[in-house]
């Protein structure tokens, strides 16, 4: 019996959450509802803009987020990724603790800057992301646990880490370890902006095939260079074994290896979409790592990411997790 259900790989960003109006866009020149990479200076300026509103702050990151709410679901996870020794990696290594989180940080981290993600949420539930990555920029295979990946179920990888040389090549060799020792694969594209950019560095990390594989409808469209949903499910065929397609308000589609199943969506009202790709991914591998079915699972990671999107940030409470089983379950 393997020691954890999930192993991840990804950037460590200390989350800054702010409700701003679209007119904040405007007024600074961002591009809405996509990440954008930013260097230290802008993200300084962007901050100095955004005091006057009321923020929250979070470890985050899309992979953080992800193996945070497998833990809180009950599952045994492990997590590689790189903070400076700084007030705020002390923060982040911190979050990591007290969610269960076992991790390669801890005392020895060198010095730096640790990396921050600006979130900015409108008023119709859209979120906006300008992350500098800090250190997490020079995350690289020599954070990679080999020992805990072969001795995990799954190891799953963020497709924000495409964007960085050694990010990337690390995801690469944290699957052939994966794939050497009988471990399966799982990859999330992240952002329609990594596929749209960076499609080749993705396919990298994916190598042949991955056994899982996580996007949104419009990742989906952009990957396979369609317009139909149909032929982008053929594209995700060839490339993933099994694989989920979240689509906001109408539910999920998630294949199984032999049957497409529709996922129905829980009736909520959204105020914040931030870290609902990452909540679906951390529930549904819960759920696939503890016996149940993608049903099941797709049902589970379905009610997580309602929840999430009901409410700002990223995460819920631990209790929370377990009342979402009870539901989907009972």
């Amino acid at each position: 019996m393997k020691k954890y259900h999930v192993y991840a790989v990804g950037n460590a960003l200390v989350d800054m959450e702010f409700e701003v109006e679209d007119s904040f866009f405007q007024q600074n020149n961002i591009d809405k509802g996509v990440m954008t990479l930013v260097d230290e200076d802008r993200q300084h300026e962007l901050i100095a803009h955004l005091d006057a509103f009321d923020g929250k702050k979070a470890s985050g990151g899309s992979a953080a987020n992800t193996i945070i709410a497998t833990s809180y679901f009950g599952g045994n996870v492990f997590y590689s990724c790189k903070v400076a020794d700084d007030e705020l990696g002390d923060f982040y290594v911190n979050d990591l603790l007290e969610a269960g989180v076992d991790s390669n940080v801890g005392d020895g981290r060198k010095p730096g800057i640790t990396g921050k993600c600006l979130v900015m949420i409108t008023p119709d539930a859209e979120r906006t992301m300008n992350t500098y990555l800090g250190i997490t920029a020079s995350f690289s295979v020599d954070e990679i646990h080999e020992d805990a990946i072969i001795d995990s179920e799954y190891l799953y990888m963020e497709g924000y880490l495409v964007s960085s040389d050694t990010g990337r090549h690390a995801a690469i060799e944290a699957r052939k370890i994966a794939e050497a020792n009988g471990v399966k694969t799982a990859l999330t594209f992240s952002d329609p902006a990594m596929v749209s950019f960076f499609k080749d560095g993705l396919a990298e990390m994916i190598g042949d095939r991955v056994d899982l594989l996580f996007c949104n409808e419009a990742e989906a469209l952009s990957w396979a260079g369609v317009e139909q949903l149909d032929d982008a499910i053929d594209s995700l065929k060839q490339v993933a074994d099994t694989f989920a397609i979240t689509q906001g308000a109408n539910g999920a589609l998630v294949y199984d290896g032999k049957h497409l199943i529709d996922i129905p969506p829980h009736k909520t009202t959204a105020i914040d979409s931030n870290g609902a790709g990452d909540m679906f991914a951390g529930a549904f591998l819960y759920g696939i790592t503890h016996g149940h079915s993608f049903y099941e699972a797709g049902n589970i990671a379905s009610l997580a990411a309602s929840r999430v999107v009901s409410q700002f940030g990223p995460r819920l409470k631990a209790a929370e997790h377990k009342e979402i089983l009870q539901i989907v379950l009972n």
